[in-house]
């Protein structure tokens, strides 16, 4: 599954060749892949499974943006765990467990920034949830990006 994935992503990156590293790209389309993904699921579930409705867990009772985006997360984290591991970071000589707990680190961060920038963007500040969710994504991928590099697969 690795080998026609690389190829497929690879096939399209003389495109951009010229303005970014090879990491970057791939970066770019992985995570581009999973937003898409992401957001496609976070629409779903908030429209639909939630049915814009409050989820009352008994101990606490979650919103239906703040419940959609801890429905999604363990999809879309496993996804790019998997992305990155395979596809963005190969080189990465980490033992996949130190990658994986690192990437649960950033990818906790990650949650924790959703969750503060949608209860600011939705709850104070009253904006759609499923742009407000777009906008919270850019956010996070920035950080994650450097992360990750830097930290979960970094090279030695």
């Amino acid at each position: 599954m690795k080998n026609p994935l690389l190829k497929l992503i690879d096939s399209f990156y003389f495109l951009f060749k010229k303005f970014i590293p090879l990491k970057t790209y791939r970066y770019a389309v992985c995570g581009g892949s999973n937003l898409v993904l992401d957001t496609v699921l976070y629409f779903i579930i908030f429209q639909f499974l939630v049915s814009k409705q409050n989820i009352d867990l008994g101990i606490v009772v979650l919103s239906p943006h703040i419940a959609s985006l801890f429905f999604v997360f363990p999809i879309t984290f496993s996804i790019g765990f998997l992305l990155n591991r395979y596809i963005v970071f190969p080189e990465s000589i980490l033992p996949a467990k130190v990658q994986f707990f690192r990437y649960l680190l950033v990818g906790l961060l990650a949650l924790f920034i959703s969750y503060g920038s949608m209860k600011l963007l939705v709850d104070v500040l009253l904006f759609y949830p499923t742009p407000s969710r777009l906008v919270t994504i850019v956010i996070t991928v920035l950080v994650s990006y450097v992360l990750q590099n830097k930290f979960s697969f970094k090279v030695n």
